[in-house]
């Protein structure tokens, strides 16, 4: 079966990631990790080829193949606020890894939701029009109706269970050199394949209905990464074949949602269908509103919620992002840990504080 969405993106095009500062300022690179760490069974970080850097709260930057992806991005500094909703604020406790303006370039950014904890009001005006996202179909109609000079020009809508290739440019001429990417075959292509998971901020439930009539809390997704190579002939084909397409390394991010009976079809699409998840991004914190002093409702999930998911979903390694950065999270990421080890998954996880990165290994087709 082919897929009749894809885009594609030139990792050569190295432009700045923000509207108002010039390519020749572009930072060439992250700032050096803090620590560096891998999988915990036995490797060299020699062997690794891709990175994922933690910038902070659901913020992350994804290297591979030459191309930087940015999940959920949000560069407020301590104290600066955010709008969560009617009458709800979150006031940063934390300041990001990097800041906004010394980003590298970025290739393509992946919005989980419209909230300004994961898209914040300077990222909303500053981030570079053209700069292409994929997002919900609700953050779709808000970044693309802001007017002929304030609209974002590339932004792809994907709705649950929807899904769509990114195909990565890349020059056959020039992949024997040493900064190249390592790949065994001339007729393949890197690739990224991404599925829109489901997720939901408000349970199952009356509140959840009302919330879809009244729109408090916007809706959200999750995502399945699956970084992998399609047939170098599809590169210039404006579909691609879903059967060509092989996955070498396969990233589950929950997104903002609580555990809701929809979370359940992913293993059945997955784990037990033979398609294994390497690697988990789980949003965590127990996000609560209006806010920490009158914790009413629970918007994200806590400690006890996460290891479920972990449980559920079975990836070979786990890594909590979105879990101390904001005032209205109330379940730290110690909670997280003693649960991981009463579970009897103390190895099965991975925690990265602000500046550090970790690094895998992408298989070859």
């Amino acid at each position: 079966m082919a897929s009749k969405r894809s885009i594609t993106i030139d990792p050569s095009r190295k432009q700045a990631p923000t509207r108002d500062r010039p390519s020749t300022t572009l930072k060439e690179h992250l700032p050096p990790a803090k620590s560096s760490k891998s999988h915990p069974t036995p490797t060299t970080l020699e062997e690794c080829n891709a990175t994922l850097f933690f910038v902070g709260t659901a913020t992350t930057v994804l290297e591979w193949q030459g191309i930087r992806l940015m999940t959920d991005p949000n560069f407020l500094h301590t104290g600066d606020h955010v709008h969560l909703g009617p009458g709800v604020t979150g006031t940063r406790r934390t300041n990001p890894a990097v800041d906004l303006h010394d980003l590298p370039h970025i290739d393509l950014v992946l919005l989980s939701h419209y909230h300004a904890d994961h898209f914040d009001q300077e990222v909303e005006a500053s981030l570079r029009r053209d700069l292409p996202i994929i997002t919900t179909p609700h953050a779709h109609s808000h970044l693309t109706s802001k007017g002929d000079s304030e609209s974002f020009t590339s932004v792809h809508a994907l709705d649950a269970w929807e899904h769509m290739f990114v195909k990565i440019k890349v020059d056959v001429a020039m992949r024997t050199g040493a900064d190249t990417p390592s790949f065994s075959s001339r007729r393949q292509q890197p690739c990224l394949h991404l599925t829109g998971m489901p997720g939901k901020h408000v349970g199952d439930g009356l509140l959840s209905t009302a919330n879809d009539i009244l729109g408090a809390v916007p809706p959200t997704n999750g995502w399945m990464l699956e970084l992998g190579y399609a047939p170098t002939s599809d590169m210039d084909a404006s579909t691609t074949d879903d059967e060509a397409f092989i996955c070498s390394y396969r990233i589950y991010i929950s997104g903002d949602t609580l555990y809701v009976k929809d979370l359940e079809r992913i293993p059945e699409l997955y784990t037990h269908a033979g398609k294994p998840i390497d690697l988990m991004l789980i949003h965590l914190g127990g996000t609560t509103i209006p806010g920490p002093h009158i914790p009413l409702l629970m918007v994200t999930m806590d400690a006890k919620q996460g290891v479920q998911l972990v449980q559920l979903v079975r990836p070979d390694l786990t890594v909590p992002i979105h879990y101390d950065d904001y005032d209205v999270f109330l379940s730290p990421l110690a909670d997280f840990k003693a649960e991981m080890s009463k579970a009897g998954l103390g190895d099965k996880a991975v925690y990265l504080d602000r500046g550090d990165e970790f690094r895998f290994r992408v298989r070859d087709p």
